[in-house]
């Protein structure tokens, strides 16, 4: 069978995803792309530049494949010609509605936010199977739709809800974890503290960094790893925390290589996380595989990523136990050195979900 990923936004967990799809299913399968910038030029007008690469590409799929960040709708009114009887799939790596928004971002402060989610809302419509890439996630965008529609003046078309529960399904993000596989390296003589995730205002650093400094405060000593990518303005407190923990710091901003990256999970201990939007959590599983201990929120995504084991101890209900249980996995770091939650991650290995994958395409082209 032949599979056409479209993807507006290819880069992090997007890339990652489309790419070890294709590296690993019995499917052939071709992407067509732009690149990952412009987020919200890229959901207003990717699907136009799209439309016309698959036009002119003159190969024909067997299943279109596409990210939240294709306005759905948009790409198939402008190719309908060649795919009208070609059954479509959309991959929710996030959403737009129950996305946090940061209160300083321009189109909040115009009230232009919600086109986004309509985006989103459209193109769910659109599609012949919705995917998400985790329980939490489909349950809250399905809860969120209908004070969203609501929002509204009129003709608010709730029952387009049931619609698309009806055709939604969890389809966990795939990950390439051998990739991490074979890196030496020397732990420090103190514990190593690590910050992974994109630096924008989502992941609340304002708490991480509070809370770090309050145990830098009580005496303790750590050394810390701040890496990850930013996709807008970065928020303030980054540049204030690189100040206030010079002497701890170990590495710090964007790595440009795989190896570079790969080697700093391995070398970290500790992996205090803040989120307040979490749907699967790419960067947690990869650190944990490397031998991170996870300090995580009580809700969101993660509970679901443990759901077969009990880790309560690494689990978390409010900032002062958030505070405690860094400072215990700081006093007690030969004994965390020493855990291993390999086998949390392991499961959602592309090699281990690749089946589910295609038996959801072959199910798709056969029933549509």
């Amino acid at each position: 069978m032949k599979i056409l990923i479209v993807e507006p936004y290819y880069t992090g967990s997007h890339k990652q995803w489309a790419e070890g799809y294709k590296k690993y299913s019995k499917h052939k399968i071709k992407i067509i792309s732009m690149k990952g910038q412009f987020w919200k030029w890229r959901m207003h007008g990717g699907a136009v530049t799209l439309a016309k690469s698959y036009i002119e590409m003159n190969w024909r799929p067997d299943v279109i494949f596409c990210s939240d960040m294709l306005d759905l709708s948009t790409f198939l009114s402008l190719t309908r010609r060649e795919t009208k009887n070609i059954p479509v799939a959309i991959y929710f790596h996030e959403n737009q509605i129950s996305y946090p928004w940061s209160p300083n971002d321009r189109d909040v402060i115009n009230k232009r936010d919600n086109h986004y989610g309509f985006i989103n809302f459209t193109s769910a419509l659109s599609a012949d199977k919705v995917f998400f890439n985790s329980s939490f996630h489909m349950n809250t965008f399905l809860d969120d739709l209908s004070p969203f529609l609501r929002h509204f003046p009129d003709h608010n078309e709730l029952d387009t809800i049931r619609i698309i529960k009806e055709k939604s399904k969890v389809l966990p993000v795939g990950l390439e974890l051998s990739k991490f596989n074979n890196v030496n390296v020397q732990k420090d003589q103190y514990p190593v503290i690590l910050w992974n995730h994109r630096w924008e205002y989502d992941k609340n650093p304002n708490l991480f960094f509070d809370t770090l400094m309050k145990l830098k405060d009580s005496g303790l000593f750590f050394k810390l790893i701040i890496i990850g990518e930013s996709f807008g303005k970065i928020p303030e407190i980054f540049e204030k925390a690189k100040i206030e923990f010079e002497e701890n710091i170990l590495e710090w901003g964007y790595l440009k290589t795989f190896s570079e990256y790969a080697h700093s999970l391995h070398r970290a201990d500790i992996l205090p996380v803040t989120s307040n939007q979490e749907f699967f959590g790419v960067s947690v599983m990869e650190a944990i595989y490397c031998g991170v201990w996870p300090i995580l929120p009580d809700r969101l995504s993660y509970k679901e990523l443990f759901s077969d084991a009990n880790y309560k101890d690494n689990f978390y209900s409010d900032d002062s136990l958030f505070y405690e249980k860094i400072k215990l996995s700081i006093l007690n770091i030969k004994d965390i050195r020493r855990e291993s939650m390999k086998n949390i991650p392991k499961k959602y290995d592309w090699k281990n979900i690749i089946k589910e994958y295609d038996e959801a395409f072959d199910d798709l082209a056969k029933n549509i």
